[in-house]
């Protein structure tokens, strides 16, 4: 692994020593959050459940084709989105879709209730951390979109809904505006262009900072090596917090350190792979399961822990690894099924779905910011030839090549 493409990852050394109180340099940790304020519905269970096995699903279609190289998406962004667009897709395409998100549910109504509720539930968790998610739906002005589509989406998901001049070049200004705010700054831009042929971009954007519960002295941080899969070395800032109470795990000679922010409702949990295993061949064997077993395995230790810091960015079209999920339909362009978004439905396609990330992990704790963009598509339409002025019509036999009558229409009269 090269500090270029750093999965985060940590070496983890236990220690004999410790220390009873997980202080940071600034003072005492707020009370960790034992519970949820209230338990999950069954809809929000299977949208979790959904959300992860997605999550692995995608991050390893995609590391399929990043190796040796840096990744660093949100699942939980890409499947708002999506989430959104849903709304509006009918059919086989609708069907899709759920199996792309590995969503289990059917009821269109329920998966939307849990989305809402889930929303609500991760912006009032922990006041500590600053949590943030954005949707918006942009619509090219005069494009026929059912206001029940618009609505529903505006409802479910708190979406911004406005229909714009898509030729205007302060269109383009505004919508990146609007990421550049969701973003806290951290994404500034995701489109140079508005091509000819959208007329809607469902947008969602998630940003995240927490600081760590027990946070790393600036002053133990230090250069040491970070040795690369392929036999190279990087110079890493190399971060220490000495002997903390951890969440240790190690399973099958994985190790995994769980590194709580802020009331510990949200952590970041860095996994080594075993000592020899390539991380891309460690990736393709993550899936649900293994990660049950790594966080049903961690238990609290002493030990010192570090850690590299960076800092990220990162962006990708995600057609391919959605299309092999099994949302092809969606993206097939003249066969794809929108008909619950617009009266002109079956000519709309999703163009591109894109996402673009940012992340910077130091000693204060973590910042992180993603945005995914759904460009709707329409097909172009058949050339409308319209015979309202004088004509020249043939009548021939088209194998032979004969022609039998030879006409001019100057006025349309008709027979009585």
């Amino acid at each position: 692994m090269s500090l270029r493409r750093l999965v985060p990852c940590l070496l983890l050394a236990l220690s004999a020593a410790c220390a009873d109180s997980p202080l940071g340099p600034g003072g005492a940790a707020p009370d960790s959050l034992k519970v949820l304020p209230r338990a999950l519905s069954e809809g929000e269970q299977r949208v979790v459940a959904s959300s992860n096995r997605f999550a692995f699903d995608l991050f390893r279609s995609i590391n399929t084709r990043f190796a040796d190289t840096n990744i660093f998406i949100s699942p939980l962004s890409a499947s708002f989105a999506l989430g959104m667009t849903m709304n509006g897709a009918d059919g086989e395409t609708y069907v899709g879709m759920t199996q792309a998100l590995r969503i289990l549910e059917t009821d269109q109504a329920a998966i939307n209730a849990a989305y809402r509720d889930l929303i609500d539930l991760l912006l009032e968790l922990d006041p500590s951390v600053d949590m943030r998610i954005a949707n918006a739906i942009w619509y090219r002005n005069g494009f026929p979109f059912h206001q029940s589509f618009l609505d529903t989406v505006s409802h479910y998901f708190d979406a911004r809904v406005a229909g714009l001049n898509f030729t205007d070049p302060a269109t383009l200004t505004r919508i990146n505006a609007w990421v550049d705010t969701a973003t806290a700054g951290k994404i500034p831009k995701v489109l140079d262009a508005i091509d000819d042929g959208l007329v809607m971009l469902l947008m969602n954007a998630i940003y995240f900072k927490g600081s760590w519960r027990s946070q790393f002295d600036p002053d133990n941080t230090h250069d040491a090596p970070f040795a690369t899969e392929r036999g190279s070395s990087y110079t890493a800032r190399m971060m220490h917090l000495e002997t903390q109470e951890v969440a240790l795990a190690s399973v099958n000679g994985a190790v995994a350190v769980d590194l709580p922010y802020g009331r510990a409702a949200f952590t970041m949990t860095a996994i080594l792979p075993p000592a020899g295993i390539d991380v891309d061949f460690f990736i393709q064997s993550l899936d649900q399961p293994r990660w049950n077993a790594i966080i049903g395995a961690l238990h609290q230790t002493k030990g010192d822990v570090y850690l590299p810091k960076f800092t990220m960015k990162w962006e990708d079209t995600l057609n391919s690894d959605l299309k092999s999920m099994g949302m092809e339909d969606a993206f097939c362009e003249g066969c794809a099924d929108f008909t619950r978004m617009s009266p002109l439905g079956d000519a709309l396609f999703i163009d591109f779905v894109k996402q673009n990330t940012f992340v910077n992990v130091n000693e204060e704790g973590t910042e992180a910011a993603a945005v995914t963009t759904v460009g709707i598509g329409v097909t172009s339409a058949p050339p409308s030839i319209r015979f309202d002025r004088p004509f020249v019509f043939v009548i021939r036999e088209r194998l032979t090549g004969t022609i039998l009558f030879i006409g001019k229409v100057a006025v349309p009269i008709s027979a009585s």
